[in-house]
């Protein structure tokens, strides 16, 4: 038997506006691609011109492919909450042209609801099987009803499942997914990026004294990562802790006023902005941190908090989504979410402990090509059930 041909479906994929967006399901794709013949495709919203999403949107070039990935953009008209019910149906008359012209054995997916419903709604008409992957918010924080029956339906309907955690096994089971079709796939990490090496080399790099005590953020500059509670917690620990330094890393819509809090609250010598950075960048900020902090409302499977294990550096994070699978007492602390009082007392409990980083960095080693070569397995058996009905 030839390679397997294999479209992946999904939204969660780098464009040239968000280079980092869904960094985990391109690494997988891109290592996918030394085994199958892989073919990309990402469909978008797009919304009415003068419309503005409260979300941080930008119109996508689809004229974009990322490096290493054949992939194509297309996108479907929807309005923000108020066609979510029919973005399933949308995304999928929009798809069906293009997954025609495909020559494939199967269609993998990443993200359920509007893309996985789609992608399964053309693989029938196709007569192809449909492996479907949750990521995390996709499962655990569905927006209303609606969309919960719509998740459901594409849980059920496909021929397998991936799971990013045990935990969103769990919840998909609840869901009404056939448990004996579930198999979970945990993110990996680069290890040529992400690893344990030299604190001070990399602060002198990033011009970081080395006396400061460095907590570090990385990710999407919105409310629901918790990071004005971040702020509020820094500023209360700075009152006793004055070598302290926050450093966020990343871009989003509330980035402005994130800058403006930091300004009015006077912790400009405290509190460092850096933007959108590369994985590479990512790697070296880790490196030079004490830690790193995500305190988010909402999580699925945070590849962040597996790179900053990878770096040997503890994670002070909130108790939702996968974390209390990847953070226990020996490399971190959890908090409940929304809580600048349990932050602040967390990060002043960690930056004053003494960590194991090598001990921390064993807990991972799962390289991008293992999870490539597992979810190829789930794609073969996937096959091999559809060619013995």
């Amino acid at each position: 038997m030839g390679r397997l041909r294999i479209t992946v479906v999904t939204p969660e994929f780098p464009t040239r506006e968000f280079p980092q967006r869904g960094r985990s399901v391109y690494q997988t794709i891109r290592h996918l691609c030394d085994y199958a013949d892989v073919r990309a495709v990402c469909p978008l919203p797009r919304y009415p011109v003068h419309f503005r999403p409260k979300f941080d949107h930008r119109p996508a070039d689809l004229s974009y492919s990322p490096p290493d990935v054949s992939a194509l953009y297309l996108e479907y008209p929807a309005v923000p909450g108020v066609t979510r019910p029919l973005n399933g149906l949308m995304c999928a008359h929009h798809l069906e042209p293009h997954l025609r012209t495909i020559p494939a054995d199967l269609i993998l997916n990443f993200w359920l609801y509007p893309a996985g419903f789609a992608a399964l709604n053309v693989g029938r008409k196709l007569g192809l099987p449909v492996v479907v992957g949750s990521l995390g918010s996709d499962l655990n924080s569905i927006p209303d009803p609606l969309s919960g029956w719509l998740t459901r339906k594409t849980l059920t309907g496909a021929s397998r499942v991936i799971a990013k955690s045990e935990q969103l096994r769990r919840r998909a089971v609840a869901m009404g997914a056939n448990p004996d079709t579930i198999h979970v796939v945990p993110n990996g990490c680069d290890e040529k990026l992400f690893f344990v090496r030299d604190r001070e080399s990399a602060r002198r790099d990033l011009n970081v004294l080395g006396s400061a005590k460095l907590i570090v953020f990385a990710g999407r500059m919105n409310r629901a990562k918790g990071i004005a509670e971040l702020l509020d917690a820094v500023a209360a620990l700075s009152l006793t802790c004055p070598d302290l330094l926050l450093v966020y890393v990343g871009d989003g819509p509330h980035l402005p006023a994130m800058q403006e809090k930091a300004c009015d609250a006077g912790l400009g010598e405290r509190v460092r902005f850096v933007g959108a950075c590369s994985s590479a960048e990512v790697g070296k900020w880790l490196a030079a941190a004490n830690l790193l902090a995500l305190p988010s409302y909402a999580e699925g499977c945070p590849n962040v908090v597996v790179e900053a294990l990878s770096c040997g550096r503890p994670v002070v994070a909130t108790r939702v989504g996968d974390l209390p699978e990847l953070v226990d007492g020996s490399c971190g602390l959890l908090v409940p979410p929304r809580d600048v009082g349990a932050l602040r007392n967390a990060f002043e409990i960690a930056l004053h402990s003494v960590w194991d980083e090598h001990a921390i960095a064993t807990r991972f080693r799962r390289s991008w090509d293992l999870v490539a070569q597992e979810v190829l397995a789930v794609c073969e058996a996937s096959l091999s059930d559809a060619r013995t009905q």
